[in-house]
């Protein structure tokens, strides 16, 4: 391989007046940790490492999926199975084999991430759940580091810059000033289930890139205690300021000690329900002749189920379905289990319908990748 200038490199931001080598030598001396080698995390980490961010730290679990292509071009189809972390990692190092990739492939919990995070300057978040959401938050604000906030859904995406004091400011906000607690279950529907324009993470992460550079050199304005919305379908976007609440600080743990024993996962996690059923249990009642399958999806909402007979009555219509012909049982389901659970609990509470009422835990989508690969878990 041919070596390469530095300065030949990175000539085109260095030219910008207000960036110049001072600038560069600043991402070059920066330490970053992505949580998430996702949808955001793809572009985030595409954009650092050309940037010449020295070191760069990849925290993910996960494997590649088919599903994962459209928004996350970084993995090809050979890669379908590897550990995204990995993989992401070695393209990276391709695009730029001068800096430093410290890969962490396993999940980030409240064991880890102190010592983690603590490594790093700057925290971009990637993640696609509350709980981890949650920590990411808690941990920067412990250890007082910046941290650069992104989600998507849908159409739309939000990004923000947390724990970063601004002139004049008493203290700064995070991410809990915005949703002091988790939602509750079903409030917000994941990717998975309301799914996600592809191009929409590479805008957003390509957002908290910029934002990260902006923090890291002092040029610009980052969104500091602001939280900007972007809509894909009409381009507009919206920035609300946020303030620090004093009573935010109360529902994060205080110490390292009590953030280590502090269970994220509880705090995110919907209540046991007794009307879900495992994939085994579903299978055995699709051999059951009182056993009515009803899916609450929308009706232009893919894949389309094919295997068994079922009604398709969307969870928005459900509660004006009469239910005159009351069946024995009554099987529901949706795209990852969310709507379904929700329907079968508004449906027990009709009096004198079925009380034989069931959701498919995981939704259809987990139930045909196991009937295609039955080693899947």
């Amino acid at each position: 391989m041919k070596p390469t200038s530095p300065y030949e490199r990175y000539n085109r931001q260095i030219l910008l007046k207000e960036f110049g080598e001072s600038a560069q030598l600043k991402l070059l001396q920066a330490k970053v940790l992505v949580v998430g080698a996702g949808g955001l995390g793809c572009p985030a980490l595409q954009y650092l490492v050309a940037a010449g961010i020295g070191t760069i730290g990849i925290v993910d679990d996960d494997k590649v999926a088919l599903s994962n292509l459209h928004r996350q071009p970084i993995y090809t189809m050979n890669d379908i199975g590897l550990p995204k972390a990995e993989v992401a990692a070695q393209r990276l190092k391709q695009l730029n084999p001068e800096i430093q990739i410290q890969v962490y492939n396993e999940r980030l919990t409240n064991s880890n991430a102190i010592e983690i995070i603590n490594l790093f300057d700057i925290v971009v978040d990637g993640t696609d759940n509350f709980a981890t959401r949650y920590l990411v938050n808690d941990a920067c604000v412990l250890l007082k580091k910046a941290l650069v906030y992104g989600s998507v859904s849908r159409f739309e995406g939000q990004i923000a810059v947390f724990n970063v004091q601004e002139t004049g400011k008493h203290s700064s906000a995070n991410y809990r000033d915005i949703f002091p607690e988790p939602p509750r279950e079903n409030e917000v529907l994941n990717c998975a289930e309301a799914g996600v324009l592809g191009v929409l993470p590479g805008i957003i992460g390509s957002m908290q890139a910029s934002e990260t550079i902006k923090l890291i050199t002092g040029i610009g304005k980052p969104l500091t205690n602001s939280l900007l919305i972007y809509n894909a379908l009409n381009n507009q976007t919206y920035e609300i300021a946020i303030e620090s609440k004093p009573a935010t600080s109360s529902l994060i743990p205080s110490s390292v000690e009590e953030f280590q024993q502090f269970n994220y996962d509880w705090l995110c996690a919907a209540l046991p329900s007794d009307f879900e059923i495992e994939i085994n249990e579903f299978d055995r009642l699709l051999e059951n002749e009182d056993a009515v399958f009803i899916d609450v999806r929308e009706l232009h909402e893919t894949p389309v189920v094919t295997e068994f007979i079922h009604q398709r009555i969307p969870l928005s219509l459900i509660r004006e379905e009469a239910f005159t012909d009351n069946p024995g049982i009554i099987v529901l389901f949706c795209q990852s289990g969310k709507r379904s659970l929700e329907a079968a609990k508004y449906l027990s509470s009709i009096p004198g319908i079925s009380k034989n009422i069931f959701s498919l835990k995981g939704g259809i989508s987990h139930w045909i990748t196991r009937r295609q690969n039955p080693s899947i878990v």
